[in-house]
């Protein structure tokens, strides 16, 4: 079984559909993907309604962003409304051809409130969107961290296990491995690509918004 880390897709469904084509996904693998699904990009309905269907055949693991974070707060109060079109929300409701929140589907509102995590472990790495502070466990890291600190050169985390992150968008299209930590955002919705991992070789693939592809080894890239 592999376990495939998926970056910051921001509504490039494009980049995730070819992506998933690319990688050649397989029935046993294990996916995590690190959020910032919604935002930026042409379709994010269509990147959420292809998490919700591996979701639901319990084959992803999808993590919450900052994007999630503010899309949900944007029902609150017409001031979170705000702060969330001006951070890309305005190509979500494009992409539903909507012009209120609550045209949104009810199935898609449940994903967002319900299905997202805040983290992921495994035997050898943790998932999470950001970050997380090398002193603290990882299931009571604080929300300021996990969806909206910068990737600055962490240091190792207590537990010993390697951090795989996106948010912090590597504009070059390279992702940025220090060993003890790896952010995977590679500036999909920008000029870059979305990128694929697999945690246990450092093979990655990568596509894009024109559909092209291309493969990489993390290693080389240090």
């Amino acid at each position: 079984m592999r376990t495939l880390a998926i970056g910051d897709i921001h509504g490039c469904y494009r980049s995730l559909d070819t992506l998933a084509s690319f990688v050649g996904l397989e029935k046993d693998d294990r996916i995590v993907t690190l959020g910032d699904y919604v935002d930026r990009g042409p379709d994010s309905r269509r990147v959420l309604q292809w998490l919700i269907d591996r979701v639901d055949s319990g084959q992803l693991i999808p993590l919450r962003g900052n994007h999630e974070v503010m899309m949900v707060e944007a029902l609150q109060s017409e001031r979170h409304l705000e702060e969330w079109l001006a951070c890309g929300g305005d190509a979500v409701l494009s992409s539903y051809e909507a012009e209120r929140l609550t045209d949104i589907p009810t199935e898609h509102w449940h994903f967002l409130t319900r299905s997202l995590r805040s983290h992921f472990i495994t035997e050898t790495h943790f998932f999470v969107h950001a970050n997380a502070c090398a002193e603290i466990p990882i299931d009571q890291q604080p929300d300021e961290i996990l969806y909206w600190e910068s990737f600055r050169d962490p240091p190792p985390h207590e537990s010993g296990l390697t951090m795989v992150c996106g948010h912090t968008a590597q504009r070059g299209g390279i992702p940025l491995s220090i060993g003890h930590a790896i952010c995977i955002d590679t500036w999909a919705c920008g000029e870059g690509w979305l990128t694929c991992l697999d945690v246990q070789t450092g093979n990655c693939w990568q596509a894009n918004e024109s559909g092209s592809t291309r493969h990489i080894w993390l290693d080389e890239r240090r």
